[in-house]
């Protein structure tokens, strides 16, 4: 089994990270089995999707500001918000916060120990509910991610592409898992894939599971695992109002909660149209005189294309009427630290020299 020889390199080489008890650690506190769940809950969801280079600083963040699950759940979603913004993926912040709400006034602020129970809390999918139980609680739970997904799809040299081939890596995956050291052996695979079975150039040569990988011994490590061809990603457009006022700032709005950037500050724009040309909202174009500015902004986002076409006006007068009307509130460049401003937001700002 690969934990036999995966294990012991672990116990040596594994990554000294901020969320994890490390198998050092643990030599110096034998009394504590266990990562702390909250701790490990917190970084599992901000790692989907999201390197752990970028994660580290919002996490430290994170626990400097909501040491335990009931202090953030009583904290504002905003301010959740505000602190994720630029990590991507808002979704997360949004479940992130109605989990420790759930745990903290619902549970007692016990997280539960099984995956199933896991799984019924917000934002907790299969990967997280068996990370959790896994690392958290020392069960033998299941965990696959993209790196574990690798090293399976080469040990066992498994050629059909993803997705179709994932059930198959489920299933290897399980019978690796081991009894004992669950937790371990999962952080052990996925610190493997991190650092030495890597999606390009693998280094084979100082694998400690190399003597029986299928893939290594055929020469088709690095073309595995394969994938089906990418669509290619539809591109959205829309214009941006920036609205300005020497006085009081720009005039930014909240997002609904449902949906793309929920419940995020946005500056305002019109319909995201997909195909042709974007279009200008009457009610907007009634506000004010608007300048176009040169260019546009352009933004990535998981399934589509993003492009905006910035119009700004100034403001002199009728503030709060206009501000009525956006369903918006004023904001000067001093406060926008403490906004919700997601990545496109501030990309928009900069492209007008306003932030």
């Amino acid at each position: 089994m690969i934990a036999e020889e995966l294990l012991p390199w672990y116990d040596r080489h594994a990554r000294e990270l901020p969320w994890r008890l490390s198998p050092r650690q643990k030599r110096a506190n034998p009394e504590i089995l266990f990562a702390d769940p909250y701790r490990v809950w917190l970084s599992e969801i901000m790692l989907q999707q999201t390197t752990v280079a970028t994660v580290k600083g919002y996490y430290e963040k994170f626990l400097t500001s909501w040491p335990t699950v009931q202090d953030l759940a009583k904290e504002e979603l905003d301010s959740v918000l505000s602190a994720w913004a630029g990590l991507g993926y808002y979704a997360r912040a949004r479940n992130l916060h109605k989990c420790a709400k759930v745990i903290a006034e619902e549970l007692g602020g016990v997280f539960p120990d099984t995956e199933e129970a896991l799984l019924k809390l917000p934002g907790v999918g299969p990967y997280t509910a068996a990370a959790i139980a896994a690392i958290a609680f020392g069960r033998s739970a299941v965990v696959v991610d993209g790196n574990v997904e690798r090293v399976i799809a080469r040990y066992y040299a498994l050629e059909d592409p993803l997705p179709g081939v994932k059930s198959e890596m489920k299933k290897f995956a399980q019978k690796e898992t081991p009894i004992d050291r669950a937790g371990d052996y999962a952080q052990a695979m996925m610190d493997l894939g991190a650092t030495i079975c890597t999606p390009r150039s693998p280094g084979c040569v100082i694998c400690p599971i190399q003597v029986v990988c299928l893939a290594r011994k055929s020469g088709i490590a690095e073309a595995l695992p394969k994938k089906a061809p990418k669509k290619e990603k539809p591109t959205r457009r829309a214009y941006a109002y920036l609205l300005l006022s020497e006085k009081r700032g720009a005039l930014l709005r909240r997002r609904p909660e449902k949906g793309l950037l929920g419940g995020m500050t946005e500056v305002p724009t019109g319909n995201w149209i997909e195909q042709g040309d974007a279009e200008r909202n009457p009610e907007f174009e009634q506000l004010a005189q608007w300048a176009k500015l040169d260019g546009i902004v352009k933004h990535t986002f998981t399934h589509f294309h993003f492009e905006i076409t910035v119009l700004t006006t100034k403001l002199s007068q009728d503030l709060d009427v206009v501000a009525e009307a956006v369903q918006g509130k004023w904001a000067h460049k001093s406060e926008f630290a403490g906004l919700a401003l997601p990545t496109v937001m501030k990309k928009i700002l900069r492209h007008a020299d306003y932030m």
